[in-house]
């Protein structure tokens, strides 16, 4: 497998939210919920947007330190072991909104990947991930185009590095809605509660959009956090 140019300067990780914990004994998944038991708390995790730039220095990391942890990890301070992880790839045309969104003409092939994580102590996910790439930008590694080599070290950054791609910015969309009855079951969200919508584009050097993720967040257990640097003066 190709492998991203390796820095010997190795750069430094300015995000660190939290450090999982490596002294939890494992949990058992929950089950139903009985209506006449006090709800069971969730898991709360944050989703801050520096995580993007954290994912990004990664993928010049050694592919054991990169293997170490990813962004789940770090978002919600629990170790690997905590967490039950399942990918599925599939090739898909870009219908007319994707098309656009990606600025390739409809029909071009995506690879898209569907992605869940749930703590091992809860039967839901923590979200609801549909990523997609454009085939032909990365059908250069194979690996890319199957989820046989899923959860990758170094994330989606790393994996677009060794095909000579360098993510240039990120791009966060955020709505709010009703649940439909399928996100209720598979969100397992309580009565009331909305989700959130989270369109993410990534953009490389050159300008294109190389990555889009459309992310259904439970909002019951969920926080955004957004930090935005200011040039001084």
């Amino acid at each position: 497998m190709p492998e991203a140019h390796e820095n010997s300067s190795e750069p430094h990780e300015p995000y660190e939210p939290h450090e999982p914990s490596e002294s939890r004994e494992p949990h058992e998944p929950r089950g139903p919920q009985d209506p006449h038991e006090p709800p069971t708390p969730r898991i709360r995790w944050t989703r801050p947007n520096l995580r993007y730039q954290w994912e990004k220095d990664r993928a010049r990391f050694p592919k054991e330190r990169r293997a170490r942890s990813g962004v789940m990890e770090y978002d919600t301070g629990l170790p690997a072991s905590e967490l039950v992880f399942h990918a599925s790839y599939r090739d898909v045309p870009a219908d007319p909104a994707l098309a656009a969104a990606f600025g390739v003409p409809e029909g071009t092939v995506l690879v898209e990947r569907t992605y869940r994580t749930r703590p091992a102590a809860e039967r839901a996910p923590l979200a609801l991930v549909t990523s997609r790439l454009v085939r032909h930008m990365v059908a250069a590694n194979p690996d890319l185009l199957t989820e046989a080599r899923e959860p990758w070290p170094g994330g989606t950054p790393h994996q677009l590095a060794t095909v000579g791609i360098e993510l240039d910015r990120v791009e966060d969309r955020v709505t709010s809605r009703p649940p439909t009855a399928a996100e209720i079951r598979e969100l397992d969200l309580p009565p009331g509660a909305a989700v959130l919508l989270l369109r993410k584009r990534c953009f490389d050097t050159a300008g294109r959009v190389v990555e889009l993720s459309d992310i259904t967040l439970p909002a019951d257990r969920t926080e955004l956090v957004f930090t935005t640097p200011l040039r001084p003066w």
